[in-house]
């Protein structure tokens, strides 16, 4: 039986990331993908809006302008998780979607057959 909240697309929550390129983690916030058995796949989210993303804005519920970085993506247990913040509207998760789709289509997968 799962205890805590099941986690959706658009779900903006505080969380504790660990960096790629070092040890220490922080507390930063990320918009929810999909949960799946306890694993979050999360984009992070950062107030540095030179980065290239999705923006996000302070009427949309961002502490300030921020950017969703979609190449920034991971997977945290749902015990990293130190609260909920706020959801993406309808629009915003549509882009999101759509955007993590157009990424994805333009990979070149190449399968060989034996």
């Amino acid at each position: 039986m799962r205890l805590g909240k099941m986690h959706k697309l658009g779900d903006v929550v505080l969380t504790h990331i660990q960096f790629t390129d070092t040890f220490e983690s922080k507390k930063r916030p990320a918009v929810v993908l999909f949960e799946e058995l306890g694993n979050i796949i999360v984009a992070g989210i950062t107030s540095n809006v030179r980065m290239q993303g999705i923006l996000l804005t302070k009427k949309e519920g961002a502490i300030k302008e921020s950017i969703i970085k979609l190449n920034y993506i991971f997977t945290i247990s749902e015990k990293m998780i130190e609260k909920d913040l706020f959801s993406l509207t309808e629009e915003k998760k549509k882009l999101l979607v759509s955007e993590l789709n157009r990424r994805l289509e333009n990979e070149k997968v190449v399968v060989q057959t034996s």
